[in-house]
């Protein structure tokens, strides 16, 4: 007979862990999500480059001030040249040198203009590469390097917290997502006792790359509930917690 897998212990007897995260410091992250998530006492993960967050400095230092996370996403967002707005910065033609530099970089900058060091990182595009052909090579192990967690992007499904890789976390889409295809996600979390980290980009009321503000609102509220049994937090704080009994 097959042995049955230990259930995770998440704290405080909750059955499985919810991260929100967002992507770029899109405006509307601030204009619209702010607020949302203040309102309901969630603390988000917000994936930053500085132009956004320059066009909205004081709204992201309130950020940090409500307890919101900041993470790295670079300095300028490389990803494959196959997307023309990133042929100048493709990640075919980067080195392993170049791309720490961008990490450190993003890092410096998110320091001295918000006050925090990053402690998570979200890999452009999802992608985790660079260069090409038989010169190409993973920079995951750099982001194990300087980082607690780096979250990937269009994973098929959650993470596994006894066995997951934090250094390339799994993480599902929330763009475009009805409250009930999420809620179907974080159940099927709960069911796993795993940890679902959702990645979205705007914020607001349809459209390209938005999530919308009322199936987010609606997900917080399930998620508060406590019959329901999960724990919303920052990827920051889940994935310190999931580390600390990767690695006791």
């Amino acid at each position: 007979m097959a042995e049955t897998k230990p259930q995770f212990a998440w704290p405080h007897g909750k059955r499985a862990a919810v991260s929100l995260s967002f992507d770029d410091a899109r405006l509307s992250q601030i204009d619209r999500g702010m607020a949302l998530f203040d309102a309901h006492g969630v603390k988000a993960t917000f994936y930053v480059s500085p132009g956004g967050v320059t066009a909205r400095l004081d709204g992201w230092k309130r950020a940090v001030t409500n307890g919101h996370e900041i993470g790295n996403h670079t300095l300028h967002h490389p990803c494959s040249g196959n997307f023309k707005w990133s042929r100048h910065k493709a990640l075919e033609d980067y080195t392993i040198e170049q791309m720490e530099c961008e990490l450190l970089e993003a890092n410096r900058f998110i320091a001295e203009t918000l006050g925090v060091t990053p402690a998570t990182f979200a890999y452009p595009c999802g992608q985790t590469f660079v260069g090409r052909g038989r010169d190409t090579v993973s920079y995951v192990p750099l982001i194990a390097e300087h980082f607690l967690v780096g979250r990937a992007a269009s994973s098929e499904i959650h993470n596994d917290p006894t066995f997951c890789d934090l250094a390339q976390a799994a993480c599902l889409g929330c763009d475009g997502r009805s409250f009930e295809q999420l809620r179907a996600m974080a159940d099927r979390a709960v069911a796993d006792g795993g940890w679902l980290i959702l990645c979205g980009h705007e914020i607001g009321d349809g459209g390209f790359q938005v999530t919308l503000a009322s199936a987010v609102e609606a997900l917080c509220r399930y998620c508060l509930d406590p019959a329901n049994g999960v724990w919303i937090d920052t990827v920051e704080a889940v994935g310190k917690f999931v580390a600390e009994r990767q690695n006791p």
